[in-house]
């Protein structure tokens, strides 16, 4: 599953789109207290009020928005699980209201399993299906693009924490008088949803029933156990803990220590690799990538051999394979963070080359080369000429 088939799933979310069907909604209120369904309630989605459709759908739309890796994870189901949520979920796309209904109860139980909420917790599940035009748009075809269409139907789980209202203070224009108000009704924060899911996965565009596309509340902050004991799929890492292996890899081939040109060159080779990938998933970087993308980046002392041990001590697995587009900050922004007590420079990858760290008169300096004049508050820079130890 790629950015541009979530970005195509997540624009349908809005109300009145021709190119979205929701079908039934289910919502389960669990107490934190015991941990237990105190409630449940399911509905055609048509029969909510517009106001109510108009939250959830801002609800599903923001459980949708993120990074790949960072906040939403395609992820593959494991083999060998007992009664599988795969299946479950397989059964449900397809079934009747209620049946379906009560398969979405037993994934709640299986939420609830050894599992203690520090809130009231709300978890909305609906299904329904989407559709993708088999033709790109053409203006001066006479048939329009989605006179031809592929129906996805699908099913998204998404958990919702509460909180309790606030006591204020209030005016009563009726009575003119001010009044103490407190609402013990709890808040459904539909805005911030603490994770789920999205079933099936695409691949290719087409729907995709052994992968499940998985939400994070916040970006590199998963929840193992609803990931591998809920949704019975196989754990994964984060982009940032992938960087984090990217760079204890090569620390162990490389030392602790790069100059800003190498590692410059490191990022621009691995860009590359990015750039000239032709095929349809992402491409990753085995021990034998990395070999050549540190030699072709100047790094000394380089072999097959060193490498393939970093990735043995560093993860435990001389096949794994790093995810090109996790290890490299986004290569056109300014996303690298060089923190000093004095002030803290931004700069790009590619800009990674113009810094140098310098011992001038004792003291280590950062040098940056600069194309023009710097200005501070209107003022323009002196250009001062020194001698470098």
């Amino acid at each position: 599953m790629n950015k541009k088939e979530i970005a195509h799933i997540r624009k349908q979310f809005k109300l009145d789109h021709d190119l979205l069907k929701l079908f039934d909604i289910l919502n389960v209120y669990v107490t934190k207290d015991s941990s237990e369904i105190y409630h449940y309630e399911c509905l055609p989605f048509g029969m909510l009020d517009r106001e109510k459709q108009e939250l959830y759908m801002g609800n599903f739309k923001k459980l949708l928005t993120g990074e790949l890796d960072q906040k939403l994870f395609e992820l593959r189901f494991q083999e060998e699980a007992e009664e599988p949520t795969k299946v479950l979920l397989h059964q449900a796309l397809s079934s009747e209201t209620e049946d379906w209904m009560n398969l979405m109860l037993l994934l709640v139980e299986k939420m609830l399993a050894d599992t203690k909420y520090e809130r009231d917790t709300v978890i909305t599940f609906v299904r329904g299906e989407y559709f993708r035009p088999t033709k790109s748009r053409n203006e001066e075809a006479e048939v329009s693009e989605r006179d031809e269409v592929y129906a996805h139907p699908f099913i998204l789980g998404s958990v919702n924490s509460t909180e309790q209202q606030r006591k204020s203070l209030i005016f009563d224009y009726v009575e003119r008088e001010f009044k103490y108000n407190y609402i013990v009704d709890p808040i459904i924060k539909l805005s911030a949803p603490e994770q789920g899911f999205f079933y099936p996965s695409v691949t290719d565009n087409a729907s995709d029933v052994n992968h499940i596309l998985y939400c994070a509340g916040k970006a590199n902050e998963l929840n193992p156990h609803f990931i591998e004991q809920v949704l019975n799929a196989e754990k994964t890492v984060t982009a940032q803990e992938e960087r984090f292996i990217f760079e204890e890899i090569v620390k162990e081939v490389a030392g602790d220590q790069l100059d800003a040109a190498t590692l410059a060159h490191v990022y621009e080779e691995i860009n590359r690799v990015i750039e000239t990938n032709e095929e349809e998933e992402p491409p990753k970087l085995d021990y034998k990538d990395l070999e050549r993308v540190l030699t072709a980046s100047g790094v000394e002392d380089v072999t097959s051999e060193k490498v393939e041990q970093a990735f043995q001590t560093v993860v435990d697995d001389r096949n794994f394979e790093l995810k090109a587009s996790s290890v490299i900050p986004k290569f056109t922004s300014k996303s690298i963070k060089i923190d000093t007590k004095v002030a803290t420079i931004s700069v790009s990858p590619q800009d990674l080359r113009y810094v140098r760290q310098v011992n001038y008169q004792g003291k280590r300096c950062i040098l940056i080369e600069v194309d023009e004049d710097a200005v501070i508050e209107g003022f323009t820079l002196n250009t001062e000429t020194l001698q470098l130890d």
